[in-house]
């Protein structure tokens, strides 16, 4: 098989381009120098096998290490310049270093910027100068005029490009200002790392009850959160500076303009006077971030003292900008006032719905509609006007539940035996019942009612007398009762019996209540155990008014009667039966 050759004539030229005429560039003190490629002529080939195939080049992995290392040694050099315009800026040896070496985008940006001037020369005519490339990156990053700023924002966590968009407004800025004040900044936004997790909890819980058409600031804080929500971890790093800083300083670029002296620690101050705390601080500042560009008589004062009206003292407004700092908004200040005129017609009393708001001032962000559901569903339970003030005020966040979710807690009840005027009992006396979680509280509850000896046919009459049960810890609280009366040598047998004669003593403090009316029982009084099982309503009562002075006139008239006996009757009763004489001595030295 043969080959077809094409042949080309040995006169054949080809002609040059013409030269395209590209705008001048800045006029930098140099001109960049460039080297000719020269290729090998065909005397130099060596051919040792086949005469018609040339010698291999150097391998392309040996061509991209050196390529690499010219590379690394231009950045080194670009990263040394950019150190120098720092310290022209009048940062130290030791901060230039460490911004250069943090700032890889904005030393590639000076290095290609550098490459492509060369590009450009290899075009020009003239004499060319000896310029190292460190001077060019040098040059080139005076040029460009930012002194230091756009490499001090991207080491601190800004991309280029808004390094660029910020570094707009901080051209009056000195580098050494600029780098005290983000410290500062820094400090008063994420000082404290104490409980962490509420931050993002809170943010998320802000987020999904608001239901009202918002202000600019508010949303310029939701496309903060946003921004936030974005990275890996979510909300759960709106604390972390290391995470949000950047967007706390994209977002709100003119932060950095405002003046530590005359500003930020005015703020600082005037916070912690209306009891936000330094640790609680960030709170309120990474949450509505606004606020820092408020004026303190103008903005937040005056908007402070619309709650005068639910009788907020000024321990009471900082506990509320903790828990929902969105309160200075104008978009919340105009639903305080709708709220405020919705419950008024709907006749529940002020001093409710003030407690309500000043425990859970979440409720301000909700519209006076989803508002509306809910208490129409309460009405269905026969709680309306001073009743549904009692239960907002015991349990506010009520009014923030989905319809279906409030249902649904109302089905788990009736499941276990009640019918809805019972419901409606359990509701006005325990309303936060409503408001848990069905598989993570209310059935836990359960299990452990069974886990003690309590049967499903005695679950209705222990929850009915005591359905606090139902938002009890049972590690911190029910447990511990329970184990100690196992100590006392009570049987598993015995709490069970008493509990479901008497549930609520499931809710007595060990050292308040339990300890206390145990060892006089059984020292002073000198009764066995068994008397309380019998009666374990005895707990109820108080030790040094009541049970104290009816055993001194009991043992003076040398009775001997059950608890029941001497407790349960009121003090007619219990007058005509031990004593002649009117009153009961309390002290058993008259005896």
């Amino acid at each position: 098989m043969f080959s077809k050759l094409l042949l080309i004539p040995r006169n054949f030229t080809t002609q040059s381009p013409t030269p395209t005429f590209l705008p001048p560039l800045p006029n930098f003190p140099f001109h960049l120098k460039f080297f000719s490629h020269k290729f090998p002529s065909i005397s130099h080939l060596s051919l040792p096998f086949h005469s018609h195939l040339p010698q291999a080049s150097p391998s392309r992995n040996q061509q991209q290490e050196g390529e690499d290392e010219d590379e690394d040694e231009e950045e080194a050099q670009a990263r040394a310049a950019v150190s120098g315009i720092l310290r022209e800026s009048g940062v130290s040896e030791e901060e230039s270093v460490e911004i250069a070496s943090k700032s890889p985008k904005y030393v590639k940006m000076l290095v290609d910027g550098v490459r492509d001037l060369e590009e450009w020369n290899s075009w020009r005519r003239g004499d060319e100068e000896d310029v190292s490339f460190e001077e060019k990156v040098y040059c080139l990053a005076r040029e460009k005029g930012d002194y230091g700023r756009l490499a001090f924002l991207e080491s601190i966590g800004l991309s280029l490009s808004s390094a660029l968009s910020v570094a707009r407004y901080l051209s009056s800025e000195s580098l050494p200002g600029l780098i005290a004040k983000v410290k500062f900044v820094k400090e008063m936004f994420f000082a404290s790392k104490d409980n962490e997790g509420f931050l993002g909890k809170n943010a998320r819980r802000m987020m999904m009850h608001l239901s009202i058409p918002i202000d600019e600031d508010l949303q310029q804080t939701l496309s903060f959160f946003e921004k936030i929500e974005a990275r890996r971890g979510g909300l759960d790093m709106l604390c972390s500076k290391d995470a949000s800083f950047r967007y706390l300083v994209e977002s709100f670029p003119r932060l950095l303009l405002l003046s530590v002296e005359s500003h930020l620690k005015p703020m600082m101050k005037f916070l912690e006077d209306v009891g936000v705390e330094g640790g609680s601080m960030r709170n309120v500042l990474l949450l509505y971030p606004p606020i820092i560009f408020y004026e303190i008589e103008k903005d937040i004062k005056s908007r402070l003292r619309a709650f005068k009206k639910i009788g907020a003292a000024e321990k009471d407004l900082g506990r509320m900008l903790v828990k929902y700092p969105w309160i200075i908004s104008t978009s919340i200040q105009e639903n305080y006032e709708n709220i405020l005129s919705f419950f008024d017609g709907e006749k529940v009393p002020k001093s409710s719905v003030d407690s309500a708001i000043k425990s859970w001032p979440h409720l301000l962000g909700c519209s006076t509609l989803k508002l509306k559901v809910m208490v129409e569903q309460f009405g269905e339970f026969d709680v309306r006007n001073k009743k549904l003030g009692k239960v907002i005020a015991t349990s506010p966040q009520l009014l923030l539940r989905k319809p279906n979710e409030f249902l649904e807690v109302v089905s788990f009840l009736e499941e276990l035996g009640f019918d809805r005027e019972t419901v409606g009992r359990i509701l006005r006396r325990c309303p936060e019942i409503f408001a848990a979680n069905i598989e993570k509280t209310l059935k836990k509850k359960l299990e452990f009612l069974s886990s003690i000896g309590i049967s499903n046919d005695h679950l209705p009459r222990v929850i009915r007398k005591y359905p606090e049960i139902f938002v009890s810890d049972i590690n911190r609280t029910l447990l511990p009762r329970t184990k100690y009366l196992r100590r006392t040598g009570l049987s598993k047998t015995d709490i069970a019996f008493m509990i479901r004669r008497f549930s609520p003593l499931l809710g007595y403090s060990v050292e308040e209540v339990l300890r206390p009316k145990l060892e006089f029982l059984v020292q002073t009084m000198e009764k066995p155990l068994k008397e309380v099982v019998e009666y374990p309503r005895y707990f109820s009562y108080s030790l040094e008014k009541k049970i104290k002075p009816r055993f001194w006139v009991v043992k003076g008239r040398n009775v001997d009667c059950s608890l029941k006996d001497m407790l349960a009757k009121n003090d007619e009763e219990f007058a005509a039966d031990f004593m002649d004489v009117q009153g009961m001595p309390t002290d058993p030295s008259h005896y």
